[in-house]
């Protein structure tokens, strides 16, 4: 999962939330920081986004390849 494609999903998935999630729930799984400290310490995008989703009960079938893009059509 790039950066990119793990800020939509965040958007996509809390809307109007997704900012304040990032900066200041505490996930514990991530050694206590929130998402932004996770991204700035160098954590994996995906890892931050499984997480995130863990931490506020996203259900399984919305975390998968969340944030990615479909594929352009020919």
């Amino acid at each position: 999962m790039r950066r990119s494609e793990f800020e939509r999903a965040v958007e996509a998935e809390f809307g109007p939330r997704a900012g304040a999630l990032m900066a200041d729930l505490v996930l514990p799984a991530l050694g206590d920081r929130t998402a932004r400290q996770a991204m700035d310490a160098g954590i994996p995008p995906r890892e931050i986004w499984l997480a995130l989703c863990a931490e506020t009960d996203v259900p399984p079938e919305r975390r998968y390849g969340a944030g990615r893009l479909e594929p352009k059509r020919r």
